[in-house]
């Protein structure tokens, strides 16, 4: 991932119709070829600030990884897993840089969760460590917002974990071929201005690289999976008119506003 001029891809909606995207500077172009093997740069389509961002990926599934920053345990006061904890979000989740996070009737607090997510480029199955991040495209930013009271309520996540718009991801995703390119980023989560959360991907229980093949032994990870790697010390509630701000060094910052929903 060259930090000088990394390669960048978005989805957006042009005419009511998702299209991709190359970024350039602030330009944004059309993708000819595909997304995930050979591409190259077709028609200017707009500016960043006159389109609007859509999800970076289409997954067919969204693994997430609970508990994976020992701070992040610590204040949650359980203990760390012996193996990755994972849980799923729906693809129905999904939204983009810039839409409204909702905040469902039935939960009393909702959280923010700041991470780094993981954007699989090639079908994958049975993969070790080592050989893993050959089947990974790039990354972005992903708020993994969870509805507090009914995690701790229910024995499972799926409810807690998966509303719609319950998973903002973006604004792009960003080329990373090294494992190395996302070692040792900061991860930073604002609410309103004010940083609520501050890590470092160093400070990870298990790599991205030991997540995505202890995954790919249970299921099998197709081109545009993301796999949500865990969240730093510092979850907090969100509120109607909060402006959430998650930041990932090299990467970009994921910026989503927060209402009530409509009664």
């Amino acid at each position: 991932m060259s930090r000088n001029s990394p390669v960048r891809i978005v989805r957006v909606d042009l005419d009511g119709r998702p299209r991709w995207g190359l970024v350039e500077g602030d330009t944004v172009y059309g993708l000819q070829g595909e997304v995930f093997g050979r591409y190259g740069r077709g028609e200017e389509l707009g500016t960043l600030d006159t389109l609007r961002l859509l999800p970076p990926t289409t997954p067919t599934k969204i693994v997430c990884v609970g508990l994976n920053y020992r701070a992040h345990a610590e204040e949650s006061q359980m203990a760390l897993p012996a193996e990755p904890l994972l849980f799923f979000k729906p693809p129905s989740s999904l939204i983009g840089a810039g839409d409204y996070i909702i905040l469902p009737p039935q939960s009393q607090r909702v959280d923010y969760e700041a991470e780094l997510a993981v954007i699989i480029g090639r079908r994958c199955r049975n993969v070790t460590p080592q050989e893993a991040w050959h089947y990974v495209w790039g990354v972005t930013c992903g708020n993994d917002i969870t509805a507090r009271d009914l995690q701790r309520r229910d024995n499972q996540w799926t409810r807690a974990k998966g509303f719609d718009t319950f998973c903002p991801l973006g604004p792009w995703m960003i080329y990373a071929p090294d494992e190395a390119d996302v070692a040792d980023l900061e991860v930073i989560c604002r609410v309103n201005g004010q940083v609520r959360q501050r890590g470092r991907t160093t400070d990870m229980v298990f790599s991205p690289a030991q997540l995505i093949a202890y995954i790919a032994s249970i299921m099998t990870l197709e081109p545009g999976d993301v796999i949500m790697t865990g969240t730093p010390a510092g979850i907090g509630p969100l509120s109607p008119g909060d402006l959430v701000e998650v930041e990932v060094e090299g990467i970009g910052v994921l910026c989503n506003p927060v209402k009530a929903a409509d009664r």
